[in-house]
């Protein structure tokens, strides 16, 4: 998932993304493993931890289900 991919490229732990984004660690774990689909808010929050356009976020989340390529 684009959430752990960005996450792991930056260096953060899992606790350490829930730090910078103000969100739990446990609710971070089910983000990522695609058991919960995160809010709105949600999405503004882990992109603020990761320190990224929200956009950049969604985006792949659309390609996904597209099925088009993600551009590099």
């Amino acid at each position: 998932m684009q959430i752990r991919r960005l996450r792991e490229d930056r260096g953060y732990t899992l606790e350490g993304l829930a730090e910078r984004s103000g969100l739990s660690f446990r609710g971070l774990i089910y983000i990522e493993h695609g058991q919960r689909s995160p809010s709105v808010l949600t999405l503004l929050d882990i992109a603020a931890g990761l320190d990224v356009q929200p956009g950049e976020l969604v985006n792949h989340i659309t390609r996904e289900e597209s099925g088009k390529p993600e551009s590099q």
